[in-house]
């Protein structure tokens, strides 16, 4: 992959990382599941963007079925990130700003990040537990071109993607140096109750350890956050409007006094989307 488009621009642009005011034109992804079992999912990925950082990703999906309507699920999670090319040399405009936390060595990507989650699902109710940590040495690194700028030093960044982590929420990310985060969630299909298409979920967050930044006045000290996530989505299952779904979403997350960069909020969404088959 060489260029990218972001949903609120029209303008092709390079990859990047959180911070970076420069952009690279090669990303390289590459990596396979591997079904060992009907139960059991072997992954493994490598990412590269150059000038910025390789990635390497194992991961393992495990599902126990107890009965034909209760099943045990286990996800574990692992990344090893590191930097590349010009990041590793400290160019300007290649540095990764670790997500406004804390780094070893400032601007440069170094990174291992683990999570665990654990659902057991009985009928429509799905109940999830799991915890998630971010090494000490530097924030946890995915594509964002935020931040990146034109030739007449203009921001023209398409802004970050979603990553594969359960953190990833609506509001924070959770994915600062040092950051432990223990979350849970409870959802519903409605279905199992003879309301096909509506689903419900409710998640919270909690992290704390999160180490302070170099070069500001929390550094050297740590802080915790916390997000709560609701949500409700429902898609049309038949007549003219098949397809169309409507998601309602509502998000609080609040944050200690003086975590750099970070603001409580309290945010309501609307979307909506449609799905058509055109087989």
């Amino acid at each position: 992959m060489n260029k990218t488009i972001g949903r609120a621009s029209s303008d092709w642009g390079d990859l990047s990382v959180n911070g970076a005011t420069e952009g690279s034109d090669q990303f390289r992804f590459a990596g396979a599941d591997w079904k060992v079992t009907k139960d059991l999912t072997l992954q493994y990925y490598y990412a590269n963007l150059e000038d910025f950082y390789k990635q390497h990703f194992l991961g393992l999906v495990h599902v126990y079925q107890i009965s034909d309507n209760q099943s045990f699920k286990t996800d574990l999670r692992y990344f090893d990130s590191s930097s590349d090319g010009k990041n590793s040399s400290g160019a300007s405009g290649y540095a990764f700003n670790n997500n406004s936390g804390y780094a070893k060595t400032p601007g440069e990507v170094d990174n291992q990040t683990w999570s665990a989650m654990f659902t057991y699902a009985l009928g429509g109710h799905a109940f999830m537990v799991g915890h998630q940590q971010v090494g000490d040495d530097g924030g946890f690194v995915n594509l964002n071109q935020g931040s990146v700028r034109n030739g007449n030093n203009r921001p023209e960044g398409n802004g970050g993607a979603s990553f594969y982590l359960f953190t990833d929420s609506m509001i924070n990310s959770f994915n600062r140096a040092g950051e432990n985060t223990t979350f849970g969630q409870y959802s519903y299909d409605f279905a199992k109750v003879g309301v096909p298409g509506l689903k419900a979920a409710i998640a919270y967050l909690h992290a704390d350890d999160i180490k302070g930044a170099r070069g500001t006045t929390s550094f050297g000290k740590e802080y915790s956050e916390w997000e709560r996530d609701m949500r409700v989505d429902y898609v049309i299952q038949s007549g003219a409007l098949k397809g169309f779904g409507t998601t309602v979403r509502y998000g609080t997350y609040r944050a200690d006094d003086g975590l750099n960069n970070s603001t409580n909020a309290d945010q309501a969404r609307v979307l909506f989307n449609y799905t058509y088959n055109f087989l």
